[in-house]
């Protein structure tokens, strides 16, 4: 860092001015920007407050295991994190899915009739998911038609459509002839894990977003694709061999105090004992961090901000002494268990089965005891998964997001705003920005590209030709 002092501009390749930037914030919004600019020629320092990267989609170990924070997924239709693992070099290590296949068990049903699934053919929109609609056991005749005349009706909507925003999904799917069996054992089953809401608490906008995109738009847009490896493989060792490869210079424990406009146009970063002078700045920290750091008249109304809530989300850790499930994840019914995944393999597990068990809009249960959730949750792992109840438990543990994403309730979409600031030079980045997206890795990879795009417009700087890939094949 230079320690105030600013440096003469050097010429770049092209001979002109070489222009810099400063990116706060080294999660997959951060380091995204950060790349971006620096595939474009820019001299780009990122400043990560914590000792490593990745944000909110990290690993930590735990004795012999290495331990996702929690259960990280995404789809086919995501195609800005796709390539962001592909720039990164790690889109071999979190493969897709051939072909949609996701089991459902409904705890409520006898042994043996507690199976169902969620696939697609390959068929055309909206035949891919017909034949698995018409079987799925978890929904009767009456509710399974019923779902396939709601689903047309949501193909129609404009999840741009700001009216919608100030709705809720719930009340739209009730008026829809949705029973709640139907929303708990389909729609929610959706919804819960991508939004981390409920459909009566989450916005009809992001939710149309959701199920038109990942369901109704493409064959395969709803594949599933995760990380066999921990995810501080890609997200942190991955990402930050990217960024040496790039000439990002990365500054992990470095939080930042104050962003500042200079008289000449320019910026000043500030971290204990040092400060840096740049050309642009991006903040890609979270929505209340960036209201702290934002410069007065950066933006109308910067409280909006501070109106974004958070939704928690609960993940819960079991190690078994044998192989207990055969599936590497399904979804579950009936139970307060959401979804469980089979994470032996990636965790470095030699022996036994590692179980991580993801609980979205988990607002009851987030503050709860471990002894108190190992109580809940044991009990119905063993009605779920009948190879549990001769298995050994080895550990038992939890790791907690309190504020893991944006609530996206109804009237969220006005307050989350857009890359640019009225600022010249300060650029916003995070899952929570106007993305069109719920709080996901893809929404925080688009936002980062967004401003890196804005940055590079002000800068005089053309696109990276590799960097909006990903647009062309939304």
């Amino acid at each position: 860092m230079n320690n105030g002092a600013r440096t003469a501009p050097t010429p770049d390749a092209g001979g002109r001015a070489a222009r810099s930037a400063v990116v706060v914030g080294g999660g997959l919004a951060g380091v995204t920007a950060a790349l971006a600019l620096a595939d474009a020629g820019v001299r780009v320092t990122l400043l990560e407050g914590r000792p490593r990267l990745g944000g909110l989609a990290f690993s930590f170990q735990r004795g012999e295991l290495t331990v996702d924070n929690g259960q990280h997924v995404y789809l086919r239709c995501c195609t800005a994190y796709r390539w962001f693992l592909d720039r990164i070099g790690g889109a071999e290590l979190a493969p897709l899915q051939d072909r949609l296949d996701v089991p459902v068990v409904d705890l409520a049903k006898p042994e043996g009739r507690r199976l169902g699934r969620l696939r697609r053919d390959p068929l055309p929109v909206p035949l891919h998911l017909g034949r698995s609609l018409a079987a799925y056991p978890h929904l009767s005749l009456a509710e399974r038609a019923a779902v396939g005349r709601a689903a047309l009706a949501l193909k129609g909507l404009d999840p741009a459509d700001p009216d919608l925003d100030s709705q809720d999904f719930g009340s739209w799917l009730a008026a829809h002839g949705q029973s709640a069996r139907a929303i708990e054992a389909l729609w929610d089953l959706v919804g819960v894990a991508t939004l981390n809401a409920v459909a009566g608490d989450a916005s009809l906008g992001l939710a149309a977003m959701v199920f038109k995109t990942g369901l109704l738009s493409d064959p395969g847009a709803a594949d599933i694709g995760w990380a066999h490896v921990p995810l501080g493989e890609l997200h942190d060792r991955l990402a930050r061999k990217a960024l040496d490869s790039a000439g990002v210079r990365t500054e992990v424990r470095s939080r930042v105090t104050s962003v500042s406009a200079m008289e000449n146009g320019g910026w000043r970063v500030e971290v204990p004992g040092e400060r840096l002078d740049t050309d642009a700045v991006v903040l890609a920290v979270p929505q209340r961090e960036a209201h702290a750091l934002l410069p007065p008249g950066a933006l109308d109304a910067p409280e909006r901000l501070l109106g974004i809530g958070t939704a928690p989300i609960l993940n819960v850790h079991v190690v078994y002494d044998r192989k207990v499930l055969a599936r590497p994840f399904f979804a579950a019914l009936g139970t307060r268990v959401q979804w469980v995944f089979d994470r032996t393999h990636a965790s470095g597990l030699r022996s036994g089965q590692y179980l991580a068990l993801s609980q979205s809009a988990a607002q009851d249960d987030i503050d709860l005891p471990v002894a108190e959730l190992r109580r809940r949750y044991l009990p119905e792992l063993e009605k779920l998964i009948p190879g549990t109840r001769g298995a050994v438990l080895e550990d038992f543990f939890v790791t907690r997001e309190r504020t893991a994403t944006f609530a996206p309730t109804p009237g969220v979409g006005r307050l989350r705003p857009g890359a640019r600031t009225k600022a010249p030079g300060l650029y916003l980045a995070g899952a929570w920005t106007a993305t069109g997206w719920p709080a996901t890795m893809e929404s925080a990879v688009r936002s980062g590209v967004s401003a890196a795009d804005a940055a590079l417009s002000a800068l005089g700087r053309p696109r990276p030709s590799r960097l909006f890939a990903f647009e062309e094949a939304a």
